[in-house]
């Protein structure tokens, strides 16, 4: 195969076409799907960076209230939150590699996890990922009980505007989650651009995962 490529491209340059490798298109050619979405990710970047800025500000004009109000959150809670969102994006990756490999969906029984497809490995993303969000709604209902409230206090305000605008991005990824598993019950043949489509909500779904990461390392470690 490598002989036969390397060839392929040695043809195309003396004939002054654009480069290619067969079945990959031009060599020369990015994924505008792919380019387009991490171009998003760099500006959902830049409104979580001013998320953060705006939270250790408030916090240095009122250490009092912050040190009162991180006591009443529950860490050990949250980690295992936390943990159950990372692993999702293991789950996530694997999926990706089946959907690189075109396995849109199982070859075996259920049972049979190492014959998988892209499908069932993003169906238990979206179940992981439906409990990080169910998890976050149990704690918002525990600070309700404890008086931390939107309108509370600044932190009540901070806390809520930095984890629920996260929430709504995780939503928004269970979301295409959903889209492109359907898709793969709608469809015959698995297409590059359906393959396009899961690699690409994998890019969303680690950049939802690792600012939470970060999120936790701000709100909940940092005292």
């Amino acid at each position: 195969m490598a002989p036969v490529a390397n060839a392929a491209v040695i043809q195309s340059r003396g004939s002054g076409a654009v480069p290619s490798i067969p079945g990959h298109g031009p060599a020369t050619r990015p994924n505008m799907v792919a380019v387009g979405t991490m171009v998003w990710l760099s500006s959902e970047l830049m409104f979580f960076a001013a998320l953060f800025a705006f939270y250790f500000t408030i916090r240095g004009h009122e250490p009092g209230l912050w040190a009162e109000r991180t006591a009443m959150l529950n860490i050990p809670f949250a980690a295992a939150n936390t943990t159950i969102l990372v692993i999702s994006s293991l789950w996530c990756q694997i999926g990706v590699h089946r959907a690189e490999h075109g396995q849109a969906a199982r070859t075996g029984s259920l049972l049979q996890v190492g014959k998988w497809g892209m499908r069932e490995w993003y169906v238990l993303t979206y179940i992981f990922g439906s409990i990080f969000v169910a998890g976050q709604v149990y704690e918002y209902a525990h600070l309700i009980q404890e008086g931390v409230t939107l309108s509370s206090d600044a932190y009540g305000s901070v806390f809520y505007l930095t984890t629920g605008f996260h929430g709504l991005h995780v939503t928004g990824g269970l979301i295409a989650f959903l889209l492109i598993i359907g898709r793969t019950f709608t469809t015959r043949r698995y297409s590059r651009m359906q393959e396009a489509g899961a690699v690409v909500t994998s890019y969303y779904w680690h950049f939802v995962d690792v600012v939470w990461i970060a999120l936790f390392a701000m709100i909940y470690i940092l005292r």
